[in-house]
């Protein structure tokens, strides 16, 4: 699988069954236990297309002043050897490189500015996930906020052969910049506002209609926090929070003329 493409989305909360039943109801996943022996994870899928996963927020993280959210997964050659050039470059690793039985390797990591991310490589090869497009419960579109753009940008780059495409300018919010995995355009980057507390990724999941998928927000216990609003493309955004407080992100295609 090539370096640097975006393979799975987690979910580590307090609460694995109410977070469940929100996503299921907003989103639209289907959910099945992993069968996993060593732990308990809940695979989400849309249709049959497994996205990403939920599981209880370790005690660990926890102690150490982990909250729960959103992480994803990038595919890499090597794990400990990327894991190695992330502490070279002012990174960090939170959880060493370790194996998950018949699944692949990992590592929980941070970039220099502290941005959390899973480096990743597959017991068995395959082909990268589909790019990011419009189909409903996939990820739609992956959204640095950054604490500084320009050294962010320059650290994935260098680490993923991400390459620029599009800058948008959005006037006192600076500039968001698109990027590309392999030619195509999965996300954006831009520096974080100040009331933002630390750097993070954001994961936009996709919906059929924005105001629906906004109105099942409500309807389950979570809280709308931002939107609708319509970005460049012509597509329409919204930011929530789960019952558990996680914020997410929810994106719909725009509507034929």
């Amino acid at each position: 699988m090539p370096q640097g493409h975006f393979v799975w989305c987690e979910l580590m909360t307090t609460d694995t069954t109410a977070a469940t039943t929100f996503y299921q109801s907003v989103i639209g996943w289907q959910a099945a236990d992993s069968g996993m022996t060593d732990r308990a994870y809940t695979i989400v899928s849309a249709g049959p297309t497994m996205v990403g996963g939920i599981m209880e927020l370790p005690q660990s993280v926890r102690d150490n002043g982990g909250r729960p959210g959103w992480i994803g997964y990038v595919a890499v050659d090597n794990v400990d050897t990327t894991a190695g050039r992330i502490l070279q470059a002012g990174g960090a690793v939170h959880h060493a490189a370790d194996d998950i039985p018949g699944i692949g390797r990992f590592a929980v990591v941070a970039d220099p500015q502290g941005a959390v991310f899973v480096l990743f490589k597959p017991a068995m090869s395959g082909e990268p996930p589909p790019a990011a497009g419009a189909t409903p419960g996939r990820v739609g579109w992956y959204e640095l906020q950054a604490g500084d753009l320009e050294p962010a940008f320059s650290f994935y780059a260098a680490l993923f052969g991400w390459t620029k495409t599009d800058a948008i300018d959005m006037g006192p919010m600076g500039i968001y910049q698109l990027f590309a995995v392999d030619g195509v355009t999965i996300g954006g980057m831009m520096t974080k506002l100040p009331e933002v507390r630390r750097p993070f990724w954001q994961y936009y999941f996709n919906v059929d209609d924005i105001n629906a998928a906004i109105a099942r927000v409500n309807s389950a216990g979570g809280k709308v926090v931002n939107g609708p609003q319509q970005v460049p493309g012509g597509s329409w955004i919204a930011h929530a929070m789960d019952p558990q407080g996680v914020m997410f992100a929810m994106v719909s295609a725009p509507k034929p003329a």
